[in-house]
């Protein structure tokens, strides 16, 4: 509660409304833990990744993938730290659950860590994942989505329209549950538009 009050207060000791607009609205800026953050209803930033993707018979296959890749469909890009550790794995296998209802709603779900093509490889064979899982070892797509803190990509979600255009942004995810809440979203935003 003081907190509150010390924010009001100061909000209220500056001198004009001009001034007070210009800094309410610079506060704004989206940042989170790994960066500043793309700009929601803006062009989402572009990328280019090897990695793995699921072949016909189930096995992982090498890839590489761009935006542009996705163009015409939604594009669920989840960044998350290490293949193979808790919370990962359990933001995996809830993407895998809802993978149907994804596809059923025109999405693509595209999961991407610093870990190797290897590591996704395995990880994918280890819980039967069925999307794609890209490789950003040095951080540079992860920092142009504000989720990169060396040497890893932070928990973070962007949701992509089938124009290419940043709709919706999640940051400090929760891994359980969080892809039922993406599905949720993109169904209020195609419903919307």
């Amino acid at each position: 509660m003081r907190r509150r009050a010390l924010l009001q207060g100061l909000v209220a000791l500056l001198p004009a409304a001009a001034g007070a607009s210009s800094l309410l609205a610079s506060s704004r800026q989206a940042f989170a833990l790994g960066g500043t953050l793309p700009s929601l209803n803006q062009s989402a930033p572009d990328f280019d990744l090897a990695g793995i993707a699921p072949a016909a018979g189930g096995e992982a296959v090498s890839t590489r993938l761009n935006l542009a890749d996705f163009q015409g469909k939604w594009l669920v890009l989840y960044f998350y730290p290490r293949d193979f550790t808790g919370g990962c794995t359990i933001e995996a296998r809830g993407f895998q659950k809802d993978l149907a209802s994804f596809r059923a709603a025109n999405a693509a779900v595209v999961g991407v860590s610093a870990d190797d093509a290897e590591s996704h490889a395995d990880f994918c064979s280890s819980e039967g994942l069925a999307f794609p899982l890209l490789s950003d070892p040095a951080g540079t797509v992860s920092r142009a989505y504000g989720s990169w803190i060396a040497p890893f990509s932070q928990r973070h979600t962007f949701l992509i329209d089938p124009s290419g255009i940043l709709r919706s942004t999640w940051v400090a995810v929760r891994p359980s549950g969080h892809s039922a809440e993406v599905l949720t979203s993109l169904r209020e935003l195609q419903y919307s538009t």
